[in-house]
């Protein structure tokens, strides 16, 4: 109960949600879920010590990917990317920590595969910008549209992390 107060009470004041609390949202993306990708881009974002609080598997309606990615609607390739994105389920998730949505826009790399590092998710198992298959939140304010649009309040837990002394000081 206490942890669905504090999640409500996050929500209504995002400035809780700064430092090691900063939460992002991810999604793998159809064309990563079909390729088995889900465990090893889990495992990067685990790996660098980040904290999962929510995961589902969805299949997203239209509208709802119309809504996630309504500052691209005059774009000339809106159209293909909703049907792309709504062509399969993606794995949607939220995950917390210190400065995590720069940090898992490091990770994730350039939205062009061809601009992204070695190392990078992207860089590492994507060819094309059609199929780059994850999406992040691009800032702090996004994060908290997105966060709201996929999950509902109780759907993104409290939970404490044994191994968070090992990476805050």
């Amino acid at each position: 109960m206490i942890c669905l107060v504090l999640t409500i009470f996050a929500n209504l004041f995002p400035a809780g949600c700064t430092g090691a609390h900063e939460r992002t949202f991810v999604a793998v993306k159809p064309d990563g879920v079909q390729r088995r990708l889900v465990g090893e881009i889990v495992r990067r974002f685990e790996r660098k010590g980040f904290k999962l609080v929510a995961l589902k598997l969805v299949q997203a309606s239209e509208d709802l990917l119309r809504e996630h990615y309504a500052e691209l609607r005059a774009r000339p390739f809106f159209g293909r990317l909703v049907r792309s994105m709504g062509s399969g389920p993606m794995v949607a998730m939220v995950w917390q920590g210190l400065d995590v949505v720069r940090a898992s826009r490091a990770l994730i790399g350039a939205t062009n595969p061809a601009d992204a590092a070695p190392g990078t998710i992207r860089g590492d198992l994507c060819i094309e910008v059609g199929k780059n298959v994850v999406h992040g939140s691009d800032s702090v304010e996004s994060a908290r549209r997105e966060i709201a649009l996929w999950f509902r309040a109780e759907e993104v837990l409290c939970w404490e992390d044994s191994a968070a002394h090992w990476l805050y000081e």
